[in-house]
Protein backbone atom coordinates (compact mmCIF):
# COMPACT_ATOMS: atom_id res chain seq x y z
CA UNK A 1 0.00 0.00 0.00
CA UNK A 2 2.74 2.54 0.81
CA UNK A 3 4.47 1.69 -2.47
CA UNK A 4 1.29 2.43 -4.41
CA UNK A 5 0.97 5.71 -2.52
CA UNK A 6 4.55 6.68 -3.37
CA UNK A 7 4.06 5.81 -7.06
CA UNK A 8 0.81 7.80 -7.15
CA UNK A 9 2.47 10.80 -5.55
CA UNK A 10 5.38 10.70 -7.99
CA UNK A 11 2.91 10.39 -10.88
CA UNK A 12 1.10 13.50 -9.66
CA UNK A 13 4.40 15.39 -9.54
CA UNK A 14 5.21 14.40 -13.12
CA UNK A 15 1.75 15.60 -14.19
CA UNK A 16 2.84 19.10 -13.12
CA UNK A 17 5.59 18.91 -15.72
CA UNK A 18 3.09 17.87 -18.38
CA UNK A 19 0.86 20.84 -17.51
CA UNK A 20 3.42 23.13 -19.16
CA UNK A 21 4.55 25.03 -16.06
CA UNK A 22 7.56 26.08 -18.22
CA UNK A 23 7.13 26.78 -21.94
CA UNK A 24 9.24 27.88 -24.90
CA UNK A 25 9.32 27.49 -28.69
CA UNK A 26 9.87 23.95 -29.94
CA UNK A 27 12.52 24.91 -32.51
CA UNK A 28 14.92 27.73 -33.42
CA UNK A 29 17.09 28.22 -36.51
CA UNK A 30 20.01 30.61 -36.68
CA UNK A 31 22.88 31.32 -39.05
CA UNK A 32 26.32 30.25 -37.98
CA UNK A 33 28.22 33.09 -36.32
CA UNK A 34 25.06 34.89 -35.21
CA UNK A 35 23.45 35.22 -31.76
CA UNK A 36 20.17 33.77 -30.53
CA UNK A 37 17.91 34.66 -27.58
CA UNK A 38 15.43 32.08 -26.24
CA UNK A 39 12.53 33.13 -23.91
CA UNK A 40 11.38 30.62 -21.27
CA UNK A 41 8.01 31.34 -19.60
CA UNK A 42 6.92 30.02 -16.20
CA UNK A 43 3.98 30.19 -13.79
CA UNK A 44 3.76 32.93 -11.07
CA UNK A 45 4.36 30.50 -8.17
CA UNK A 46 7.89 29.82 -9.48
CA UNK A 47 9.05 33.45 -9.63
CA UNK A 48 11.47 33.01 -6.73
CA UNK A 49 13.01 29.72 -7.90
CA UNK A 50 16.41 29.18 -9.53
CA UNK A 51 16.32 28.94 -13.34
CA UNK A 52 18.90 27.19 -15.49
CA UNK A 53 19.82 26.41 -19.11
CA UNK A 54 21.47 23.17 -20.14
CA UNK A 55 22.44 21.23 -23.27
CA UNK A 56 20.87 17.78 -23.53
CA UNK A 57 17.65 15.84 -24.02
CA UNK A 58 17.42 14.34 -20.51
CA UNK A 59 17.74 16.15 -17.18
CA UNK A 60 20.12 13.58 -15.74
CA UNK A 61 22.53 13.99 -18.68
CA UNK A 62 21.95 17.70 -19.39
CA UNK A 63 25.15 19.79 -19.36
CA UNK A 64 24.56 22.99 -17.40
CA UNK A 65 25.52 26.14 -19.30
CA UNK A 66 24.03 28.96 -17.17
CA UNK A 67 22.14 29.41 -13.88
CA UNK A 68 20.47 32.42 -12.28
CA UNK A 69 22.20 31.72 -8.93
CA UNK A 70 25.66 31.88 -10.49
CA UNK A 71 27.53 35.17 -10.96
CA UNK A 72 27.68 36.60 -14.46
CA UNK A 73 30.90 37.45 -16.22
CA UNK A 74 32.40 40.90 -15.50
CA UNK A 75 31.42 43.74 -17.80
CA UNK A 76 33.46 43.87 -20.99
CA UNK A 77 34.39 40.17 -20.93
CA UNK A 78 33.03 37.76 -23.50
CA UNK A 79 30.41 35.29 -22.34
CA UNK A 80 29.01 32.75 -24.75
CA UNK A 81 25.83 32.02 -22.77
CA UNK A 82 23.96 34.58 -20.64
CA UNK A 83 20.79 34.11 -18.57
CA UNK A 84 18.46 36.77 -17.20
CA UNK A 85 15.32 36.32 -15.08
CA UNK A 86 12.42 38.79 -15.12
CA UNK A 87 10.00 37.76 -12.32
CA UNK A 88 7.67 40.66 -13.15
CA UNK A 89 7.06 39.38 -16.68
CA UNK A 90 7.39 35.74 -15.52
CA UNK A 91 10.03 34.87 -18.10
CA UNK A 92 13.74 34.15 -18.11
CA UNK A 93 15.77 34.57 -21.29
CA UNK A 94 18.93 32.87 -22.50
CA UNK A 95 21.26 34.46 -25.07
CA UNK A 96 23.84 32.38 -26.95
CA UNK A 97 26.48 34.22 -29.03
CA UNK A 98 28.86 33.28 -31.83
CA UNK A 99 27.00 30.08 -32.56
CA UNK A 100 28.72 27.35 -34.56
CA UNK A 101 27.42 24.32 -36.36
CA UNK A 102 28.45 22.02 -33.50
CA UNK A 103 26.19 24.02 -31.15
CA UNK A 104 23.14 22.50 -32.85
CA UNK A 105 21.05 20.16 -30.70
CA UNK A 106 18.52 19.89 -27.90
CA UNK A 107 18.47 22.37 -25.01
CA UNK A 108 16.36 22.70 -21.89
CA UNK A 109 14.81 25.60 -19.95
CA UNK A 110 14.57 24.47 -16.33
CA UNK A 111 13.13 25.63 -13.01
CA UNK A 112 14.88 23.97 -10.08
CA UNK A 113 12.40 22.75 -7.47
CA UNK A 114 15.05 21.30 -5.11
CA UNK A 115 12.84 18.69 -3.50
CA UNK A 116 13.31 14.95 -3.19
CA UNK A 117 9.71 14.27 -4.16
CA UNK A 118 9.33 17.00 -6.79
CA UNK A 119 10.91 16.90 -10.22
CA UNK A 120 12.30 20.05 -11.81
CA UNK A 121 10.03 21.85 -14.23
CA UNK A 122 11.46 22.09 -17.75
CA UNK A 123 10.76 22.59 -21.46
CA UNK A 124 12.89 21.41 -24.40
CA UNK A 125 13.78 23.18 -27.65
CA UNK A 126 15.75 22.13 -30.70
CA UNK A 127 18.33 24.67 -31.94
CA UNK A 128 19.68 24.37 -35.48
CA UNK A 129 22.79 26.33 -36.48
CA UNK A 130 22.85 26.41 -40.27
CA UNK A 131 24.95 27.72 -43.14
CA UNK A 132 23.37 30.17 -45.52
CA UNK A 133 22.05 33.70 -45.73
CA UNK A 134 19.14 35.83 -44.52
CA UNK A 135 18.00 39.44 -44.67
CA UNK A 136 16.67 41.80 -42.03
CA UNK A 137 13.76 42.88 -44.25
CA UNK A 138 12.79 41.08 -47.45
CA UNK A 139 10.91 44.17 -48.67
CA UNK A 140 12.17 47.73 -48.40
CA UNK A 141 10.86 50.99 -49.84
CA UNK A 142 12.01 54.55 -50.25
CA UNK A 143 10.99 57.80 -51.92
CA UNK A 144 12.50 58.76 -55.25
CA UNK A 145 15.69 60.72 -54.65
CA UNK A 146 16.18 59.39 -51.10
CA UNK A 147 18.52 56.63 -49.83
CA UNK A 148 17.58 53.09 -48.75
CA UNK A 149 19.54 50.29 -47.03
CA UNK A 150 19.35 46.51 -47.30
CA UNK A 151 21.00 44.41 -44.56
CA UNK A 152 22.12 40.90 -45.54
CA UNK A 153 23.44 38.29 -43.07
CA UNK A 154 25.67 35.31 -43.81
CA UNK A 155 27.01 32.36 -41.82
CA UNK A 156 30.57 31.97 -40.58
CA UNK A 157 31.48 29.76 -43.52
CA UNK A 158 31.19 32.71 -45.94
CA UNK A 159 33.11 35.28 -43.91
CA UNK A 160 35.91 35.62 -46.47
CA UNK A 161 33.77 35.09 -49.58
CA UNK A 162 33.04 38.07 -51.86
CA UNK A 163 29.55 39.42 -51.29
CA UNK A 164 27.21 39.94 -54.24
CA UNK A 165 24.32 42.23 -55.02
CA UNK A 166 22.47 41.35 -58.24
CA UNK A 167 19.24 42.26 -59.99
CA UNK A 168 17.06 39.17 -60.22
CA UNK A 169 17.16 37.58 -63.67
CA UNK A 170 20.23 39.57 -64.81
CA UNK A 171 23.57 37.99 -63.91
CA UNK A 172 25.48 40.72 -65.72
CA UNK A 173 24.18 43.25 -63.18
CA UNK A 174 25.97 41.66 -60.19
CA UNK A 175 28.14 43.93 -58.04
CA UNK A 176 30.92 42.24 -56.01
CA UNK A 177 32.90 43.46 -53.02
CA UNK A 178 36.69 43.70 -53.29
CA UNK A 179 39.34 42.22 -50.98
CA UNK A 180 38.53 44.90 -48.41
CA UNK A 181 34.87 43.91 -48.41
CA UNK A 182 33.68 47.09 -50.16
CA UNK A 183 32.15 48.31 -53.41
CA UNK A 184 31.09 51.81 -54.34
CA UNK A 185 29.94 53.82 -57.36
CA UNK A 186 27.75 56.86 -57.96
CA UNK A 187 24.51 55.10 -57.01
CA UNK A 188 25.31 52.00 -54.87
CA UNK A 189 27.54 51.43 -51.86
CA UNK A 190 28.29 47.96 -50.37
CA UNK A 191 30.09 47.42 -47.04
CA UNK A 192 30.96 44.05 -45.43
CA UNK A 193 31.73 44.19 -41.69
CA UNK A 194 33.37 40.71 -41.85
CA UNK A 195 31.40 39.65 -38.77
CA UNK A 196 28.35 38.15 -40.47
CA UNK A 197 26.59 41.02 -42.22
CA UNK A 198 26.95 43.34 -45.20
CA UNK A 199 24.90 46.42 -46.09
CA UNK A 200 23.78 47.59 -49.53
CA UNK A 201 22.95 51.31 -49.72
CA UNK A 202 21.27 53.06 -52.63
CA UNK A 203 22.44 56.66 -52.40
CA UNK A 204 19.80 58.24 -54.61
CA UNK A 205 16.85 56.09 -55.60
CA UNK A 206 15.37 56.37 -59.08
CA UNK A 207 12.17 54.87 -60.41
CA UNK A 208 14.13 52.42 -62.55
CA UNK A 209 15.72 50.93 -59.40
CA UNK A 210 12.42 49.29 -58.36
CA UNK A 211 12.29 45.49 -58.62
CA UNK A 212 13.62 42.20 -57.24
CA UNK A 213 17.25 41.72 -56.21
CA UNK A 214 19.25 39.16 -54.30
CA UNK A 215 22.25 39.39 -52.02
CA UNK A 216 24.61 36.43 -51.97
CA UNK A 217 27.82 34.88 -50.70
CA UNK A 218 29.36 31.75 -52.21
CA UNK A 219 26.50 29.64 -53.53
CA UNK A 220 23.97 31.13 -51.11
CA UNK A 221 21.56 33.92 -51.96
CA UNK A 222 18.36 35.48 -50.64
CA UNK A 223 15.79 37.66 -52.43
CA UNK A 224 14.93 41.28 -51.63
CA UNK A 225 12.31 43.55 -53.20
CA UNK A 226 12.85 47.32 -53.50
CA UNK A 227 9.88 49.63 -53.98
CA UNK A 228 10.42 53.23 -55.16
CA UNK A 229 7.70 55.69 -54.22
CA UNK A 230 7.06 58.81 -56.36
CA UNK A 231 8.53 62.00 -55.00
CA UNK A 232 6.03 64.32 -53.33
CA UNK A 233 6.46 67.84 -54.72
CA UNK A 234 5.31 71.00 -52.96
CA UNK A 235 5.05 74.49 -54.48
CA UNK A 236 6.64 77.24 -52.38
CA UNK A 237 5.69 80.81 -53.24
CA UNK A 238 8.67 83.22 -53.03
CA UNK A 239 8.37 86.00 -50.47
CA UNK A 240 9.30 89.41 -51.90
CA UNK A 241 9.13 92.92 -50.45
CA UNK A 242 8.69 94.74 -53.77
CA UNK A 243 5.28 95.43 -55.22
CA UNK A 244 4.78 93.64 -58.49
CA UNK A 245 1.81 93.43 -60.74
CA UNK A 246 0.11 90.09 -60.34
CA UNK A 247 -1.03 88.17 -63.34
CA UNK A 248 -4.80 87.80 -63.60
CA UNK A 249 -5.99 84.62 -61.97
CA UNK A 250 -8.67 82.48 -63.57
CA UNK A 251 -12.02 82.66 -61.80
CA UNK A 252 -13.06 79.32 -60.48
CA UNK A 253 -16.63 78.18 -59.89
CA UNK A 254 -16.32 78.66 -56.15
CA UNK A 255 -14.87 82.17 -56.58
CA UNK A 256 -17.58 83.06 -59.09
CA UNK A 257 -20.29 81.85 -56.73
CA UNK A 258 -18.76 83.93 -53.92
CA UNK A 259 -18.61 87.04 -56.12
CA UNK A 260 -22.19 86.46 -57.27
CA UNK A 261 -23.39 86.36 -53.66
CA UNK A 262 -21.53 89.57 -52.83
CA UNK A 263 -22.81 91.36 -55.98
CA UNK A 264 -26.38 90.27 -55.25
CA UNK A 265 -26.13 91.61 -51.69
CA UNK A 266 -24.81 94.94 -52.98
CA UNK A 267 -27.63 95.22 -55.53
CA UNK A 268 -30.23 94.55 -52.83
CA UNK A 269 -28.70 97.23 -50.58
CA UNK A 270 -28.54 99.75 -53.44
CA UNK A 271 -32.17 99.07 -54.41
CA UNK A 272 -33.27 99.51 -50.81
CA UNK A 273 -31.41 102.82 -50.49
CA UNK A 274 -32.87 104.03 -53.81
CA UNK A 275 -36.43 103.19 -52.75
CA UNK A 276 -35.86 104.82 -49.36
CA UNK A 277 -34.55 108.01 -51.01
CA UNK A 278 -37.48 108.11 -53.40
CA UNK A 279 -39.93 107.65 -50.50
CA UNK A 280 -38.33 110.51 -48.55
CA UNK A 281 -38.47 112.80 -51.63
CA UNK A 282 -42.10 111.92 -52.32
CA UNK A 283 -43.07 112.61 -48.69
CA UNK A 284 -41.43 116.03 -48.81
CA UNK A 285 -43.16 116.92 -52.08
CA UNK A 286 -46.49 115.83 -50.65
CA UNK A 287 -45.98 118.03 -47.59
CA UNK A 288 -45.12 120.98 -49.81
CA UNK A 289 -48.19 120.39 -51.95
CA UNK A 290 -50.40 120.10 -48.88
CA UNK A 291 -49.09 123.34 -47.32
CA UNK A 292 -49.26 125.50 -50.55
CA UNK A 293 -53.04 126.45 -50.49
CA UNK A 294 -52.72 127.46 -46.87
CA UNK A 295 -49.79 129.68 -47.74
CA UNK A 296 -51.71 131.23 -50.63
CA UNK A 297 -54.81 131.79 -48.38
CA UNK A 298 -52.66 133.46 -45.79
CA UNK A 299 -51.04 135.72 -48.37
CA UNK A 300 -54.52 136.63 -49.78
CA UNK A 301 -55.80 137.50 -46.35
CA UNK A 302 -52.67 139.52 -45.77
CA UNK A 303 -53.22 141.44 -49.05
CA UNK A 304 -56.89 142.07 -48.25
CA UNK A 305 -55.98 143.26 -44.81
CA UNK A 306 -53.46 145.69 -46.29
CA UNK A 307 -56.05 146.96 -48.82
CA UNK A 308 -58.62 147.34 -46.07
CA UNK A 309 -56.18 149.27 -43.98
CA UNK A 310 -55.44 151.59 -46.90
CA UNK A 311 -59.17 152.12 -47.59
CA UNK A 312 -59.79 152.89 -43.97
CA UNK A 313 -56.97 155.39 -44.05
CA UNK A 314 -58.40 157.07 -47.11
CA UNK A 315 -61.84 157.14 -45.60
CA UNK A 316 -60.49 158.75 -42.49
CA UNK A 317 -58.61 161.24 -44.60
CA UNK A 318 -61.69 162.09 -46.67
CA UNK A 319 -63.79 162.48 -43.54
CA UNK A 320 -61.49 165.00 -42.16
CA UNK A 321 -61.55 166.89 -45.36
CA UNK A 322 -65.30 166.66 -45.36
CA UNK A 323 -65.57 167.95 -41.87
CA UNK A 324 -63.18 170.63 -42.61
CA UNK A 325 -65.11 171.40 -45.66
CA UNK A 326 -68.38 171.63 -43.72
CA UNK A 327 -66.67 173.68 -41.11
CA UNK A 328 -65.50 175.98 -43.72
CA UNK A 329 -69.05 176.12 -45.21
CA UNK A 330 -70.70 176.84 -41.89
CA UNK A 331 -68.06 179.30 -41.07
CA UNK A 332 -68.60 180.86 -44.32
CA UNK A 333 -72.32 180.95 -43.70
Amino acid sequence: MPQHFILTFCFVQWIQVCLCAVTTEAEFSVLEGRSLTIPCHYEPQYAGYVKYWCHGRMREFCTSLARTDEPTAPDGSEQKVMIYDDPVQLVFSVTMTQLKEEDSGWYMCGVEIGSLWSADLHAFTDIKVIHGMSVLHSRVSGEEGSSVKVECFYSEKYRESPKKWCRSGDWSSCLLTDSEGAYTDTSVDIRDDRTGAFTVTYKKLQMRDAGWYWCGAGQQKVSVHIQVLPRVTTTVMPVTTSFTEKAPQPITNSAWNTHSHILGALLVCASFLLILGFAIFARRMWKLHKNDPELRLGEGMKVRFNDYSEEMGEMQASGVVFLNKNSQSSHML
